[in-house]
């Protein structure tokens, strides 16, 4: 089994400036294309899981939801760091969206998303990290057995609260991956 970094999107990918899906909007964060290099170049197998309630707001459709995903893919592919998966969750209880205004088992802090690339892409969880920007992010982390938990300062607010949810808190990406590739790796796959 393969080992991955799980990563939030918005505010640890991206810049967090709200429902982000259009790729004019979508400004990476500093660094955070040679971080998830290192990450690949270190053998973890890369791992977008993203909430995206304005899908369930009726804020953007599945489809520019999609085309962004593509480009995004398509611009890291270029940048030699591949993409293994990208999931979503376009559910939110309060949308505006009925089929999309559902609790559900793959919105974080739930960890729907994280169990279901195990399952699809063959992970080790206990082998594998994630790194997002909120404590419902963290806490899909811990439900579903993921080995390292980290969060970054890139994108929410962070309470006292959500930062005891982690293994460590950094102010971005980069400063994470450095953290996570200096400490004893996990046994490669």
């Amino acid at each position: 089994m393969k080992r991955a970094a799980f990563l939030d999107r918005d505010g640890v990918i991206n810049v967090e400036h709200g429902y982000v899906h259009t790729w004019d909007a979508f400004e990476f964060v500093p660094g955070s294309i040679e971080a998830m290099r290192r990450l690949h170049e270190a053998g973890y197998a890369l791992v977008v899981i993203t909430n995206q309630s304005g899908l369930a707001r009726g804020m953007y459709t599945e489809a520019q939801y999609q085309a962004l995903t593509h480009q995004l893919t398509q611009h890291l592919a270029e940048q030699g760091v591949p993409l293994a998966a990208t999931y979503h969750c376009p559910h939110h209880p309060g949308g505006s969206v009925p089929a999309l205004a559902v609790d559900c088992d793959c919105r974080k802090p739930a960890p729907g998303m994280v169990l279901r690339a195990q399952r699809e892409l063959g992970l080790s969880l206990a082998d594998s990290l994630l790194v997002g920007d909120k404590g419902s992010d963290a806490e899909a982390g811990r439900s579903a057995g993921v080995g390292r938990v980290m969060l970054v300062q890139s994108g929410h607010a962070l309470s006292a609260a959500d930062a005891a949810l982690a293994d460590s808190v950094h102010a971005d990406l980069a400063e994470a991956v450095a953290h996570a590739l200096a400490q004893p790796a996990c046994p490669a796959p």
